[in-house]
């Protein structure tokens, strides 16, 4: 009896080997599989929606494995300044030249495989700001809402039915919300950025105490009903339109800022050969077709046609600015819009 017992014992503990064996042996498998695998860590702005459907093309063609960390362009850049000594993440994905460059020191140089097809006026100049679409800032409006008020431009937020109905976010954390204030300081000052801080402070009362902490927050606070009008970017705006949401676009017309977003590589880039194979797909033809046809943006190359439903460069007033003062001046807006806002609510 003693004997089948210890046998038993034997037995039992020669299969707990041998079943534990062919589980390390599996997960070893799997470790390595993952590994062998090439990687990518993406930082971006872009609403997840936009991103999932290139994110997943992108992995099928190449088989590199995507991570994607989301945030605002502000607190991404803020990251990866703190990650310099140790960077995690290889691409930003998002942001205007605005809100870019002022940091340019935190990405490497790299010039795409498509810059010969780049409207010239989106070509990387910078050496590290490869253009990966043009983005219009503009006025979303909730039209359930906003009765017989009328929105044309700027000058209409000013208007006391619309106070604590507009949404707008920080412009430190947002770089479509800085956009709206450089078009704001812009075309309110005629020219003169400087004259336009007098407008912005009437904006900020008519904001009533509300800034919103993204622009994520801006679209669907509008297209949710929580606010009349959004000051955002075209492309949030016309894919509510495309889903058929009671959503008009309002490009202003005091005049509209159109810069292009960026997509960059974070210097020092754990992953550098997939990155530069990032940014070469992302200015590709296919996916900046796809953008234009699926995914409400316009494209920067020069044989992606703008899409059929949304107004032509030639149809906008297009606005202006100094772009080196406003690189200079970045810092110094984003406190005196700070001041002006939090003084206001202090009142």
């Amino acid at each position: 009896m003693k004997r089948k017992i210890i046998i038993t014992i034997i037995l039992s503990f020669f299969v707990i080997l041998l079943v534990g064996y062919t589980i390390s042996k599996r997960n070893h498998n799997v470790h390595i599989s993952k590994h062998q695998r090439e990687e990518l860590v993406i930082y971006s702005s872009h609403p997840l929606e936009f991103l999932r459907p290139l994110i997943e093309e992108f992995e099928s063609k190449t088989e590199i494995l995507v991570t994607v960390v989301s945030g605002g362009t502000g607190e991404l850049i803020e990251r990866i300044e703190g990650e310099q000594n140790n960077p995690n993440a290889d691409i930003l994905w998002g942001g205007t030249l605005s809100t870019l460059k002022p940091q340019k020191y935190l990405f490497e140089e790299y010039s795409c495989a498509n810059e010969d097809v780049i409207q010239e006026e989106f070509k990387n100049k910078e050496g590290m700001f490869t253009k990966f679409s043009d983005v219009p800032s503009v006025l979303m409006v909730n039209t359930d809402l906003i009765g017989n008020i009328k929105i044309n431009g700027y000058k209409d937020l000013l208007n006391p039915e619309l106070k604590g109905k507009i949404a707008y976010c920080s412009p430190a954390v947002s770089s479509s919300a800085f956009e709206h204030l450089i078009n704001m300081l812009y075309t309110m000052g005629e020219d003169n950025p400087e004259e336009g801080w007098d407008y912005v402070k009437l904006f900020c009362e008519n904001l009533d105490g509300n800034l919103l902490k993204s622009s994520t927050e801006v679209y669907q606070g509008v297209a949710n009903g929580e606010f009349v009008v959004g000051l955002i970017f075209e492309e949030a705006a016309a894919a509510l339109v495309a889903n058929g949401e009671k959503i008009k676009i309002v490009y202003m017309e005091e005049g509209v800022l159109s810069m292009p977003d960026c997509v960059t590589i974070v210097k020092n880039s754990p992953h550098l050969k997939s990155a530069k194979a990032f940014i070469d797909y992302a200015t590709g033809y296919e996916v900046q077709t796809m953008i234009t046809i699926e995914l409400n943006r316009r494209s920067v190359r020069v044989d992606v046609k703008t899409p059929k439903y949304l107004k032509t460069k030639d149809e906008i007033t297009i606005a202006h600015a100094d772009r080196e003062l406003v690189y200079e001046m970045k810092k110094e807006w984003l406190q005196k819009f700070k001041e002006i806002f939090l003084n206001i609510n202090e009142e």
